[in-house]
């Protein structure tokens, strides 16, 4: 059965910082794992703020991962990663911009750059 996995063992998997963990975490993805859409924006948040990493490698780090494990979402995502890194917009934001791309919905707000994103 798959398993759905948190930040913590998706940020195990990718820092390889705790070996053990880090065994343990590519086991769980090598038998099956999968996500959630909140999670990536936890894993985003985390390799961004805490650990520095630039914006263009979070965002080719997340979608190499999502070949090796299952995410609701996934096209919603993949877009909200490619706005977040190339438009330097919170990720969050490119969420909504991808929403209502692919879903059609129709987002409400007062941030200038998001609602110039939205039309």
């Amino acid at each position: 059965m798959r398993k759905l996995i948190d930040a913590n063992v998706i940020l195990r998997y990718l820092l390889d910082d705790d070996k053990k963990q880090s065994e343990r975490a590519a086991m769980v993805i090598a038998e099956g794992a999968f996500t959630l859409s909140e999670v990536i924006a936890e894993v985003v948040y985390v390799l961004q703020g805490v650990y520095k990493v630039e914006r263009n490698e979070v965002r080719d780090t997340i979608i190499s991962l999502l070949n090796e494990i299952a995410v609701d979402n996934e096209p919603v995502i993949k877009e909200a990663l490619k706005l977040y890194a190339v438009e330097k917009i919170d990720y969050v934001d490119g969420i909504l911009v991808a929403r209502a791309r692919f879903l059609g919905e129709d987002v409400f707000s007062f941030d200038k750059k998001l609602n110039y994103l939205l039309h």
